[in-house]
C-alpha cells in the first residue's frame, strides 16, 4: 500500500465510502437568493471566494469588512468590494479566464454558513459603489456575482473545530507575523521594523 494511501477513483466507489446523500441534503441548493439569505448576508463580515482559471489552477481569497458588506443587487445578484491589498489579485485575474467562483459566508460566532456558487464579473465605476464607503474609502473594484446555486451548510466543522470557542485558541502556538514574513517573504528586512509595520498601527491602515 502506498503511503499516499489507496486513490479513490469513481463516484460509485466514493458514494460506497460515505453513503448517499440524504434528500434534504440534495434538494436544498434553490437557485436565489431568499428573504432569510438576505438576513444572513446583512449579518455576514467575512466570506472566503474561491476561484480557478482555465488550467484549474485555484486560488480562495478571504474577503471582510463591517457586517452586510456584500451587497444584494437582486434576487440573483450579490456584489462584493474590493478593499486595498497586496495587488496580486490573483482570484480576479482566474475570473478574467475562467467566471465561476464559490463563496462561503460567515457570520462570526455561528456554526451555519451560507454557501453560492455562480459565475463572476469584475466591475468598475458601478453606482453601487458608493454604497460600499468604508472609512472614506471607495472601492475601485467589486465582484458581481450572478448566482447559479445558493444553499446553508451545516455546523460540523465549526464544531469540530471549535473555531469560536475562545478557549481553545492558540494563536502563539506559531510564530508571530513579523518572522514569518523575516523567514519567507523579507529575508533583508529588520525583525523589529516588521514588528512595528504588523503592529496596532496595521489595523489604520487596512483601507488606504
Amino acid at each position: 500500500m502506498s503511503e499516499r494511501g489507496i486513490p479513490v477513483t469513481s463516484a460509485d466507489e466514493l458514494e460506497e465510502i460515505l453513503g448517499a446523500p440524504t434528500t434534504a441534503a440534495v434538494g436544498k441548493t434553490r437557485d436565489r437568493l431568499d428573504e432569510i439569505d438576505r438576513e444572513w448576508l446583512a449579518a455576514a463580515s467575512l466570506a472566503f471566494v474561491a476561484t480557478s482559471d482555465e488550467h484549474g489552477d485555484l486560488d480562495v481569497s478571504p474577503k471582510g469588512d463591517p457586517a452586510g458588506f456584500v451587497h444584494v443587487l437582486d434576487d440573483t445578484t450579490i456584489a462584493i468590494p474590493e478593499r486595498p491589498g497586496n495587488r496580486r489579485a490573483d482570484g480576479f485575474r482566474n475570473v478574467l479566464r475562467n467566471p465561476h467562483v464559490g463563496l462561503v459566508l460567515i457570520v462570526p460566532g455561528r456554526g451555519d454558513t451560507l454557501r453560492i456558487n455562480g459565475r463572476a464579473t469584475i466591475v468598475r465605476d458601478a453606482p453601487f459603489l458608493d454604497g460600499m464607503v468604508v472609512k472614506g474609502h471607495r472601492p475601485a473594484l467589486a465582484l458581481v456575482v450572478d448566482i447559479d446555486e445558493v444553499f446553508f451548510h451545516c455546523s460540523k466543522a465549526f464544531l469540530r473545530s471549535q473555531a469560536w470557542r475562545p478557549e481553545t485558541w492558540t494563536p502563539d502556538a506559531v510564530r508571530r507575523r513579523a518572522l514569518i514574513a523575516k523567514a519567507l517573504e523579507r529575508p533583508e528586512a529588520d525583525v523589529a521594523e516588521l514588528d512595528e509595520y504588523y503592529g496596532p498601527s496595521y489595523a489604520a491602515r487596512i483601507y488606504g
